[in-house]
């Protein structure tokens, strides 16, 4: 299975004629994007195994863009920076590995295969016996393995449920988790966005998900369940 990586460079010569080409060249299943914006679109259909991230992006501060992806994937990160950087603020970042410019894409290349057998060849999500988010690739997976794949506000709503299965989540905390700006938010979009997941869920995998509305209070969700008990 190909080893894909993410590239997020805002200098396009460096992206479009060295960096991409020359991953490819090495194996890796490599894709540019020049600002995080366009890579964030892109997460919601593709996963990466791997992100080669410049740290001095134009359009968000590529410390903040490692602390969300560490935070909401599994994606081995390879700063990339002009600067020299204290080792504390490296630690910041939280990267795995660390090049400073000008670079070398066989270097580049030595680290993501390192990175790759400490992440595991394929990076595939293990088993579980629960209903379960996989952050890496923003899928939905039943407790016999098959999966339905999530949006970005889907995907915010299963991990609020599955943080704490079996227990009642206020409306209240799950529109929290889907905005910033609670008290523009329309309650009634939280509940279609539920509607609308039930039925994805039923339409792709043909059983029920196990979300309950607690009426009045909010919502919640049994991470294991007998699935005869759903078809």
């Amino acid at each position: 299975m190909s080893f894909k990586v993410a590239v997020l460079e805002d200098d396009p010569a460096l992206l479009d004629d060295i960096l991409v080409p020359g991953l490819r060249s090495l194996g890796f299943d490599a894709e540019g994007f020049g600002a995080a914006k366009d890579l964030y679109r892109r997460m919601l259909a593709q996963s990466f195994d791997a992100i080669v991230l410049d740290i001095g992006l134009p359009d968000e501060n590529g410390f903040e863009v490692a602390r969300y992806l560490r935070a909401h994937s599994r994606l081995a990160i390879l700063a990339l920076s002009g600067m020299r950087f204290s080792q504390e603020d490296k630690e910041k970042v939280g990267a795995d590995a660390w090049l400073t410019k000008p670079i070398d894409v066989h270097e580049i290349g030595r680290l993501l295969s390192d990175l790759r057998r400490r992440k595991g060849a394929n990076g595939s999500a293990k088993a579980d016996s629960n209903w379960h988010v996989d952050p890496s690739t923003w899928r939905l997976y039943t407790p016999d393995g098959r999966y339905v794949a999530l949006g970005l506000s889907e995907r915010l709503i299963m991990e609020q449920l599955l943080s704490s299965p079996g227990e009642v989540i206020s409306r209240e905390h799950l529109i929290v988790a889907l905005t910033d700006s609670t008290y523009d938010f329309d309650p009634h979009r939280l509940e279609m966005l539920i509607h609308r997941l039930r039925r994805k869920v039923h339409k792709a995998l043909g059983i029920d998900l196990p979300l309950r509305t607690v009426r009045g209070i909010g919502y919640t969700m049994l991470a294991s369940v007998d699935q005869r008990a759903y078809s």
